[in-house]
């Protein structure tokens, strides 16, 4: 490949071109080639009310790329005899319930045990992200879950609960904190003195840079009030986790077998291949092989990404949720590799329902090319993917094609869906209204409305929640999030869809929670 480093650095600097105006957040990259650092910049500010710039050594959460040090550090402990990942989550943690079926460490570590994510658990119980709370309340809210998402093993679906637990299986084997094992095994011995656990926002650190989202009228400092584990709570630097993914590919802490076991792709029931190790993500991206792992907080987003065919190495992290880092990296992978933009696969814009289940996608045409929404959020596609288009963002295996009757063919972790066209301005067979409960988990539900939209209103020991819901078939309702309304290119909260006693809600990481008439 024949490129001037003056050509790469500028189009590599024109991805950031959002992040360097005045009084912006900002970004850091740097990218390796073969260990040997080629290109490196910081952008915008870490903090813009003391116009404080990014740098090098800014300290920036980096969200779930905690995901990868936690594992390492439960493969350290087996190595050790002191836990299997074979083991039964209930063999360490009592609160843990034991649900329809037996789920291990395994499964915890690759996403693939049917937990539900306990931040929608929290969200769908009426405590907002950004209200205070505690690792308690996240203790509770997990002990009284009634139901997997799907049997362990024959699905993936991202769930930070899985690695909660990892965290808290740490600490309670180690005798110490989380961050006391961190530093003791792995940020110590590298050298890594900038990353750390920070368990909540709005901690005190030096040089830590402020995080920050986009409102109309300008922008504005975010926090969640949840407290982060291993799951996503810790900090570091550009320099810090560019020596962290040299350890990944040569180490000096872990072996090289502990890696190869987290980045080897997890198997479902049904044979094939998902992409989500054992907290590494691996993806095959126009044929080369990559490994890493991206992060989003409030106010933030990170990825690393190593492509083992070819060298490149690739480090993101932002203080702003405006950039999308995950696709960023593959474009910067574009630019050095030479890969020319695939042609978009003809989507046509609309909302689908999955046939026989509560699942729906939307398709938006955005400058005449096809993007993905869904109760997960917003997406282009990569259209290059081999079986058809993919939504471009990390954590998902759902691949989409166009069929010449107007639905479209889905594949979700090896198996197939249907999707077909949900109408404009649905009506569903009969009002939703009435009081509804789950009363394992104490939550209480009153729907208002007629047969096209109406109110549901939720309460909880944890909080309350009011919001619309709009039908979306005869039998399927949209729960819209507060104060909004229904329009393209705008994510819902979750869909209900309407059963014999009740309604059961499904988002993108809760599944058939169920409700009944009370």
């Amino acid at each position: 490949m024949t490129r001037s480093n003056a050509d790469f650095a500028q189009r590599v600097d024109a991805l950031f071109s959002e992040c360097s105006g005045p009084e912006m957040p900002g970004a850091v990259v740097a990218v390796t080639e073969s260990g040997r650092e080629m290109f490196a910049n910081a952008y915008g500010l870490a903090n813009i009310n003391d116009d404080v710039p990014m740098g090098r050594k800014t300290i920036i959460r980096i969200g779930s790329q905690s995901k990868q040090f936690a594992v390492l550090l439960m493969l350290m402990l087996e190595a050790e005899g002191k836990l299997s990942l074979e083991d039964e989550v209930q063999k360490h943690l009592t609160y843990v319930p034991r649900l329809e079926y037996p789920v291990t460490l395994r499964h915890l570590a690759s996403n693939t045990s049917g937990y539900r994510d306990h931040l929608e658990a929290m969200s769908v119980g009426g405590l907002s992200i950004f209200a205070p709370s505690d690792r308690q309340t996240v203790r509770d809210v997990l002990a009284r879950q009634d139901g997997l998402n799907f049997k362990p093993g024959s699905a993936m679906i991202y769930s930070n609960s899985g690695f909660f637990m990892l965290t808290d299986i740490i600490e309670q084997i180690e005798g110490a904190t989380f961050n006391e094992v961190l530093r003791k095994r792995i940020t110590g011995p590298l050298g890594m003195y900038d990353t750390s656990l920070m368990l909540r926002d709005g901690s005190v650190l030096k040089r830590l840079a402020a995080h920050y989202t986009k409102r109309a009228d300008g922008w504005i400092q975010l926090g969640w009030g949840i407290e982060f584990g291993g799951e996503g709570g810790l900090v570091s630097t550009l320099d810090d986790m560019v020596a962290w993914q040299e350890n990944l590919i040569d180490p000096l802490v872990g072996t090289a077998k502990m890696y190869e076991r987290m980045s080897t792709p997890c198997v479902f029931d049904n044979g094939a291949a998902g992409f989500y190790g054992l907290g590494l993500v691996t993806d095959v991206y126009r044929g080369r092989r990559s490994v890493g792992h991206s992060g989003t907080v409030a106010g933030g987003d990170s990825e690393s990404m190593y492509f083992l065919d070819g060298g490149l190495g690739i480090v993101i992290i932002t203080n702003h949720d405006q950039l999308a880092t995950f696709a960023v990296a593959r474009r910067i992978a574009d630019i050095y590799f030479g890969n020319a933009a695939p042609a978009p696969i003809k989507l046509a814009p609309g909302r689908y329902r999955q046939e026989g289940g509560p699942d729906v996608v939307e398709i938006v045409a955005k400058n005449s090319v096809p993007t993905f929404v869904s109760s997960g959020g917003v997406a282009g596609f990569d259209f290059a993917h081999p079986g058809g288009a993919k939504p471009e963002r990390e954590i998902t295996d759902l691949v989409l094609s166009p069929r010449p009757d107007g639905k479209i063919d889905g594949t979700f972790c090896g198996t197939p869906r249907f999707y077909a066209p949900l109408v404009a301005d649905a009506r569903a067979t009969a009002p939703l209204s009435g009081r509804y409960a789950n009363k394992v988990q104490g939550l209480d539900v009153v729907i208002d409305g007629d047969t096209h939209h109406g109110t549901f209103r939720l309460r909880s020991d944890l909080g309350a929640m009011k919001a619309p819901i709009v039908a979306a078939d005869k039998d399927l309702w949209f729960l819209l999030k507060p104060g909004t309304g229904m329009r393209p290119d705008l994510p819902w909260t979750a869909t209900l869809s309407v059963t014999d006693d009740g309604f059961e809600l499904d988002s993108d990481r809760t599944k058939k929670l169920r409700f009944t008439r009370a």
